[in-house]
């Protein structure tokens, strides 16, 4: 029963998730006006000119387009790397408190599960200011 109820809750919690951190885009035939008044310029147009923009900065404030790119790649995996760690985070907690209680082993496999969660965390998060300082400091 108890593993029944733990992916009942997986379930909603990934669910919820997804249901708050993904934007719905839906493809339309509205004509927007960009800034200066002339032309029209869907929304997907304006997000991929936004995000080539994004990576554009990178690779000028970084003087490389390797590095730009890297650094705008690593950008990406630190902003998406905090939801998926707590959704492996809250599923390592539910085989360790709860389907552990009566088998070891699983509560020694969510132990595990939970700190190389937390270590890929924390690598995803630091990662990009070590390459920040490595490229731009050292390089000259």
């Amino acid at each position: 029963m108890k593993k029944v109820i733990a992916s009942g809750m997986i379930i909603v919690i990934a669910i919820f998730i997804s249901i708050l951190c993904t934007t719905t885009v839906l493809a339309t035939n509205e004509v927007a006006v960009n800034e200066t008044g002339e032309g029209t310029v869907s929304q997907l147009v304006e997000m991929k000119d936004k995000e080539k923009k994004s990576l554009e900065d990178y690779q000028e404030a970084y003087g490389s387009d390797a590095y730009g790119l890297t650094a705008y790649i690593l950008n990406k995996v630190q902003i998406y790397s905090i939801p998926f760690c707590f959704v492996g985070i809250a599923i390592s907690a539910i085989y360790q408190y709860v389907l552990g209680i009566r088998k070891l082993d699983t509560r020694d496999r969510g132990f595990a599960i939970m700190i190389s969660i937390i270590t890929i965390f924390i690598i995803a998060q630091v990662l990009p200011l070590i390459f920040a300082i490595v490229v731009k400091g050292w390089r000259g």
